[in-house]
């Protein structure tokens, strides 16, 4: 008679059955899988397009957004920071897994994207608005910035003194919409810009290496 019955169920019946099953253990009080860990960290390195592009390529970065950070003037816009007049500096918070890139390796990408010799500019762009900055969210990270500074220091493959500045993270301010992703958005204007601002020129100068 029980073979009969079994006969008799619908596999699709069977199928729903063991779909439910999760559900009904989590009701029963089973362990949820846990959430991936995700930290933040903000970097300044002159145009926030071309910050976002280098650490989009990094394994275990989870999310770029363009925005601003460092000034006084509350909600700044993009002409308002554009004129150097707000303190605020371009920048790039970064989310990323820790399990998967560790932060000592994204000031690595940090350090090898940007001219660390150039004062208040980064490149074609002249300002206290691209100046290189390394943004700490917490005395961990304040730590190792300035331990890969004075590494850099020491065994620099460049000429020049290092002007990228090392500060405590302030309230960041996400640009407009049309900033970001902009490489992608726009890849034939964004790559006119960084090939005529002498970006990738200048980084194979600086980083022999690369």
């Amino acid at each position: 008679m029980m073979s009969m019955i079994l006969k008799m169920i619908s596999p699709r019946i069977v199928v729903l059955a063991l779909a439910w099953l999760p559900l009904w253990a989590a009701a029963q009080g089973a362990p949820a899988p846990a959430a991936t860990a995700t930290a933040v960290a903000t970097f300044g390195g002159g145009c926030f397009w071309c910050v976002e592009e280098a650490f989009d390529k990094v394994p275990g970065v989870i999310a770029t957004i363009s925005g601003y950070m460092g000034g006084k003037t509350k909600n700044p816009t993009y002409p308002q920071v554009s004129t150097g007049s707000t303190g605020h500096n371009e920048v790039v918070q970064v989310s990323f897994d820790p399990a998967k890139v560790s932060y000592a390796q994204l000031l690595e990408t940090f350090w090898r994207n940007i001219d660390p010799t150039q004062a208040n500019g980064q490149f074609c762009d002249h300002g206290s608005q691209y100046r290189s900055e390394i943004f700490f969210h917490d005395d961990s990270q304040r730590k190792l910035a300035e331990a890969s500074k004075a590494a850099l220091q020491k065994n620099k493959p460049f000429a020049g003194e290092i002007h990228t500045l090392i500060t405590r993270s302030s309230q960041f301010y996400p640009a407009e919409e049309y900033h970001q992703d902009y490489y992608r958005k726009n890849p034939a204007r964004y790559s006119y810009y960084k090939a005529a601002c002498g970006r990738e020129a200048r980084l194979k100068e600086l980083w022999k290496s690369r």
